[in-house]
């Protein structure tokens, strides 16, 4: 009997979980949903953990960056301390394992909730970035883009000597600080237009872009599976692709370590390391 008939039910004995995966992944034409439990092998802090529970801290949003400079003051001085972190990631077996997937046909493509750039850098160009990316920086009054890169040059010169080593990294690629330090932070303007700058990210309480949302639709829509890698789908913006591939009868794999919203959906759940389990799935279609 197929175990991906019986979404939500027993998980694959040990020693099976594995193969269940690459038999799956064997038919091709799969789409990863990736979440920021596949970066932390990156030095790259999750938002849940094995638990299930939400870290501490408060995510900015999108409400308060844009009402007020305090906010943004905050959000720019723990930003730029944390920046270096971010900047310095690079992809893990994990990143490098989907990418040998999609190169060999068993993943069509791949959506990924991070923000850190780390597929694209595995050498996955067209993963979709369903919330944006730190390394793009965007006017909210004339819609310039610009790259990170170019705006910590200009943070470390009106800052200099600001950051300080050894500052907690977030999720969110921001670090913790006191107010004390926060309070003397200055911010940079656009240089064309003299606007707000922000991260082009979705920010909490901000709408994915739907022309974005409704790609992903068709990804799925268009998939022969949908393998969900490292996100606890806690937000809408994964869980409804999930949802959506439930609804058409498209199996479902879930490897994350800890619980996820989207466990009764699946028909496969697997609770392991990202980078060990990938790279050893890899490894087994290879020999196929």
């Amino acid at each position: 009997m197929d175990a991906f008939e019986h979404p939500g039910g027993p998980a694959a004995p040990p020693g099976e979980e594995l193969e269940a995966l690459v038999r799956l992944l064997d038919r091709r034409g799969a789409v990863v949903l990736s979440g920021a439990g596949l970066s932390t092998e990156s030095g790259i802090p999750d938002y849940r953990g094995a638990t299930g529970r939400r870290r501490s801290g408060t995510p900015m949003t999108y409400q308060e960056f844009t009402g007020s400079a305090d906010a943004r003051r905050r959000y720019w001085a723990r930003s730029h301390t944390g920046w270096p972190a971010i900047a310095g990631a690079r992809p893990n077996a994990g990143h490098h394992a989907v990418e040998r997937l999609r190169r060999a046909g068993h993943v069509a493509a791949v959506i990924t909730q991070n923000v850190d750039g780390l597929h694209h850098a595995a050498g996955t160009r067209e993963a979709v970035e369903l919330h944006g990316g730190l390394r793009r920086v965007v006017c909210l009054g004339c819609r310039r883009t610009s790259t990170r890169a170019e705006l910590d040059r200009r943070l470390e010169e009106l800052n200099r000597g600001f950051r300080r080593p050894g500052a907690q990294l977030r999720p969110d690629g921001d670090a913790q600080l006191p107010q004390s330090l926060v309070d003397g932070f200055r911010v940079a303007a656009c240089t064309d237009c003299g606007g707000v700058l922000k991260p082009d990210v979705v920010f909490f309480g901000e709408n994915v872009p739907p022309s974005r949302v409704d790609h992903c639709y068709e990804l799925v829509d268009a998939a022969r599976s949908l393998v969900v890698l490292g996100s606890s789908l806690a937000v809408l913006s994964g869980l409804r692709f999930v949802r959506r591939a439930a609804r058409s009868r498209l199996p479902v794999a879930i490897v994350n370590q800890g619980p996820t919203r989207g466990d009764e959906l699946a028909g496969l759940r697997l609770d392991l390391p990202l980078g060990r389990a990938m790279t050893e799935v890899a490894r087994l279609l290879d020999e196929a």
